[in-house]
């Protein structure tokens, strides 16, 4: 069972400094993934706990990824219907390239009206966007040539495609996990929900395509409490997760290595 944690592109902490230690230090101790969250425009009245400040999601990544080796890094998730599908597909391809492909595409709609107001997209079309984003980008890491605008051009560099995770807990949401995605990042606190959710859709995905979705929650573990976190990521992985993502709020380097190794002893218990 794989434990990761949130790397906060946000606030005060998301400096250079704070987010090369913190990246550095979970690279070398046993945790499994880093996780960055995404906003584009925080309204002054939402923007509580970052003060509107947000390092770009993906230039955190392709930042991090040159000063790490080992540990997986991801996104929690990129909101798709912001973004330019094109320019998107090629950033996550390089990021994947150039990370050794240790990218997880955590990706998904959305839900912060200004927001969409800000980038001039209408909120109502965001599930569409977000749907032709994503089939857009599994189109690219399936095809050396592409065909855009009645344009051929090509697609590289093209690695393996990072697995897509699709963020939410609606109906259509599983609905877009069963039809495009390769696995699922639940915000689920009621345990015994998850494990009939997670057992339905493993079902599901496994007799429609053929594929056990990888399935990595979002979880504020207790690290007080570790045996209590032990008992909770037991419960994710007979569930059918893959993993867990522990997001907690840190503005100093100390802070955030306090996390990462009571994540790791919570770990090394499971």
């Amino acid at each position: 069972m794989q434990v990761g944690v949130a790397l906060r592109n946000m606030g005060s902490g998301a400096t250079s400094e704070i987010l090369a230690g913190a990246a550095k230090f979970a690279d070398n101790s046993g945790l499994d993934h880093l996780w960055v969250l995404d906003h584009i425009a925080i309204p002054p009245d939402d923007s509580e706990g970052s003060e509107g400040r947000y390092v770009d999601p993906l230039a955190t990544l392709a930042f991090i990824s040159g000063i790490t080796k080992r540990i997986q890094i991801g996104t929690s998730v990129l909101v798709l219907p912001y973004r330019e599908k094109f320019t998107t597909a090629k950033l996550i391809a390089s990021i994947q390239e150039l990370s050794n492909e240790r990218l997880l595409l955590g990706v998904g709609p959305g839900w912060m009206e200004p927001e969409f107001k800000v980038v001039g997209k209408d909120i109502k079309n965001r599930g569409t966007d977000t749907d032709l984003t994503i089939d857009f980008i599994n189109e690219c890491f399936d095809n050396h040539i592409m065909i855009e605008n009645e344009q051929d051009f090509i697609f590289s560099p093209r690695p393996k495609k990072p697995p897509i995770l699709i963020g939410g807990n609606s109906t259509k949401a599983l609905q877009r996990v069963l039809k495009r995605g390769d696995g699922w990042m639940p915000m689920i606190k009621d345990d015994e929900a998850l494990i009939s959710t997670c057992a339905k859709l493993t079902e599901n995905m496994v007799s429609s395509r053929q594929i056990t979705p990888t399935i990595i929650p979002l979880r504020q573990l207790d690290l007080v409490d570790p045996d209590k976190s032990v008992d909770t990521i037991l419960k994710l992985k007979e569930a059918g997760c893959a993993g867990v993502e522990h997001f907690q709020a840190y503005n100093t380097l100390d802070e955030f290595k306090y996390i990462a190794d009571r994540l790791l002893e919570i770990k090394n218990k499971v």
